[in-house]
C-alpha cells in the first residue's frame, strides 16, 4: 500500500469512528431497523469548506470520497470551492465535470447538485448584467448534465433592484426564467435557494416561480436562511433586523422544491440545534410528499466541520424517527 492510499485508509478509519460517536443507541436502532427515514441523506459540500479552502487539509476533487466514507449517498457540489475562472470557462468545467464524474461513479455515490455562486447576478437592473449572468451559468447547467445532477441551485440577487419588490420580480423572472428555459433543454432544474435579501421572503419568491411557470424552475428550502433586511443594509455580516417565518417560508417553499437543504449552526446537550426544530421541519417536508435527498449543510463555527456534519446528520435521522 502506498502512502497516499495508507493516508486515504486511515482518515476514512477515523472518520467512521467519529461518526459511531455521534450516533445514539436510539439512531442506531432505528437505523437497523426495517423503519427507514422517508428521505435519503447528500452532503452539501460547503460543509467542508473551511478544511478545503483555508486549513488545505482537503481537496475538493476528493469530495466522492470523503462524503462516503461519512455515511452519505449524495453530493451537492459548490462551484466555488473548484479553481475555475469566473466567466465563460466552459472547457474547465466540462473537463470538472468528467473527473468528478468518475470519481463519484469509482464510489457509488449520486452526483445530486451543483450551488453556484459568483457568477453573476440573475436579478440585476441591467440586462446586459442578466444578460452575462446567464452566460456565466450555463457552464454549471452542462456540468451538471455530464454529472447526471437534477440541479443547479442559483442565488437571485439583483443589487439596485431589490430595494423595490415590483422591479426584482421583473428583473427575477426575466433573468431566472430565461436561464431555466435554457436549463430545460438539458432536463436541469433551476432552483433558487432562500439565500438572503428577498430571496428570503418566501411570500414574494413564490411568486417570481408562479410567474415564471416552468416546470423545471422552483426552490431549494433552506432550514436557517431566512434574513430579510440586515442593519447596514449589507448581504452578509451585520446583525439581521428582519427574519421571515422559517416554518412558514419552507411550507411555502415545498410546493415549489427540488431539493431541500438542512442548515444548522449549533447543537445542545441533547443534540438539538439551538435554533431550528428540526422534527417540526422534517414534518413539514414529509407533508408535502417529499422523499428525495435532504442535503447537510453545517455552518457552525463551536464544532469542527466533521463533527457538525456527523451531529446534524444524527440529529435528522433522530426527528425522522419521531415523526407522525
Amino acid at each position: 500500500m502506498n502512502r497516499r492510499h495508507f493516508l486515504k485508509n486511515a482518515a476514512q478509519f477515523t472518520l467512521a469512528v467519529s461518526v459511531m460517536n455521534f450516533i445514539s443507541n436510539e439512531v442506531l436502532a432505528f437505523l437497523l431497523s426495517e423503519n427507514k427515514p422517508f428521505f435519503k441523506l447528500s452532503l452539501a459540500q460547503w460543509s467542508l469548506h473551511r478544511a478545503i479552502r483555508e486549513y488545505r487539509t482537503m481537496d475538493a476533487m476528493d469530495f466522492a470520497v470523503n462524503a462516503k466514507s461519512l455515511g452519505f449517498e449524495g453530493l451537492e457540489y459548490v462551484s466555488q470551492l473548484y479553481d475555475l475562472e469566473k466567466g465563460n470557462d466552459i472547457k474547465g468545467a466540462a473537463l470538472l465535470a468528467k473527473e468528478l464524474k468518475l470519481r463519484s461513479a469509482d464510489h457509488g455515490m449520486s452526483n445530486v447538485l451543483i450551488m453556484v455562486d459568483g457568477e453573476g447576478e440573475l436579478a440585476a437592473l441591467s440586462k446586459i448584467e442578466r444578460d452575462l449572468a446567464i452566460d456565466n451559468h450555463k457552464k454549471w447547467i452542462d456540468a451538471a448534465a455530464e454529472l447526471g445532477c437534477h440541479s443547479i441551485r442559483v442565488n437571485l440577487f439583483g443589487e439596485g433592484a431589490e430595494k423595490d419588490f415590483s422591479v426584482w420580480k421583473e428583473t427575477s423572472v426575466d433573468g431566472l426564467g430565461r436561464l431555466a428555459a435554457f436549463a430545460a433543454q438539458s432536463n436541469i432544474n433551476v432552483i433558487v435557494e432562500n439565500h438572503g435579501g428577498l430571496s428570503s421572503d418566501i411570500s414574494k419568491l413564490t411568486q417570481v416561480f408562479k410567474a415564471i411557470n416552468l416546470k423545471n424552475c422552483g426552490a431549494l428550502p433552506d432550514f436557517g436562511n431566512f434574513c430579510v433586511k440586515r442593519r447596514d443594509g449589507d448581504r452578509w455580516g451585520s446583525p439581521c433586523i428582519e427574519t421571515y417565518d422559517r416554518y412558514l417560508g419552507v411550507a411555502e417553499m415545498m410546493p415549489f422544491a427540488k431539493g431541500v437543504s438542512a442548515k444548522s449552526y449549533d447543537f445542545d446537550a441533547d443534540g438539538n440545534e439551538t435554533t431550528i426544530d428540526y422534527r417540526t421541519m422534517l414534518q413539514i417536508v414529509k407533508d408535502a410528499n417529499y422523499n428525495s435527498f435532504i442535503g447537510v449543510e453545517y455552518e457552525g463555527s463551536r464544532l469542527g466541520e466533521i463533527d457538525g456534519i456527523l451531529a446534524t446528520k444524527a440529529l435528522l435521522l433522530h426527528a425522522a424517527s419521531q415523526l407522525r
